[in-house]
């Protein structure tokens, strides 16, 4: 609770953030009871040290903010005496260090083209997975769409991002069409608002992010598509690759995808790669 109503974190956030601390009480606590006044800076940076390296950069840094978090929450209650969270280590992360991961478009369609339409389920995940390869919406925001997110009269849909803002895209035609094929002839008949349900008893929302991220591994392996990434965020990078490789302008991309900032969409600069010769010096010496 206190990080939904003090902290203002989204739901998959608090999901995100309780996973790593269980990860790390577990670890600390393995042959003892646990006992939070007993927890010390080694175990702390001990902690982060066996984990990280095993993460990704995007990963281990959040793993880093949550161990913080708690951290200072601990102090705050009076759990600890002393601040451990300045003994958790930095993650370095450089930016535009790496390519974003993407799958080219021919690969997303038969991703598409895969999927099972037939069944509630089937028809279910073919909705989820048109809203991210046509609009780019993250797992979290799949998670949190309700029914009454969506003007069908105007062909719109309401979208809560990140920062508690809200932000109306348009709806294409397909996907509008797999919405409406799916809450006619596949979504459970519940109370709950929101548009994707569980297609197990009890009948209600998905958990959190990651059974999207589910959805779409899924969805590859069924395809035979390959990718170093399978989670939900592969499909908004490989939409902001295809965008920018048609001729769209970062401004543009970065509307699409609701970023806040600029710098975030940068980062797609590095795939457009004929406009980055045209920057390119020529080597000293010339071609040997």
């Amino acid at each position: 609770m206190y990080l939904l109503e003090e902290r203002g974190l989204t739901q998959a956030t608090v999901v995100n953030n309780a996973g790593f601390i269980n990860q790390f009480l577990s670890a600390r606590f393995r042959k003892g009871q646990l006992s939070l006044s007993q927890l010390h800076a080694p175990d702390v940076t001990s902690f982060v040290r066996h984990q990280a390296h095993k993460l990704s950069p995007g990963r281990a840094q959040l793993l880093v903010t949550a161990l913080r978090s708690f951290l200072r929450y601990l102090l705050h209650q009076g759990k600890i005496k002393t601040d451990l969270a300045v003994c958790v280590p930095t993650v370095a992360r450089w930016s535009f260090s790496m390519l974003p991961k993407f799958l080219p478009a021919c690969s997303v369609e038969k991703v598409l083209a895969r999927s099972d339409r037939r069944s509630a389920i089937g028809r279910r995940d073919y909705a989820i997975l048109l809203l991210l390869a046509r609009l780019g919406l993250r797992a979290c925001e799949v998670v949190a769409l309700n029914l009454e997110d969506i003007d069908w009269e105007n062909a719109r849909i309401s979208i809560r991002a990140k920062g508690g803002r809200w932000n109306q895209l348009p709806l294409p035609r397909d996907v509008g069409k797999a919405l409406a094929l799916y809450l006619r002839h596949g979504r459970p008949s519940c109370a709950c608002r929101r548009v994707f349900i569980r297609d197990r008893a009890p009948r209600r929302q998905f958990a959190g992010s990651q059974s999207i991220c589910t959805v779409v591994r899924g969805a590859l392996d069924r395809a035979g598509v390959e990718s170093a990434r399978k989670g939900a965020h592969l499909f908004r990078h490989s939409l902001a690759t295809s965008m920018i490789r048609q001729g769209a302008s970062l401004d543009e991309i970065g509307e699409l995808l609701c970023h806040r900032s600029p710098h975030t969409t940068a980062i797609y600069a590095k795939v457009d790669l004929p406009a980055l010769r045209l920057l390119a010096l020529p080597w000293p010496g010339g071609i040997r």
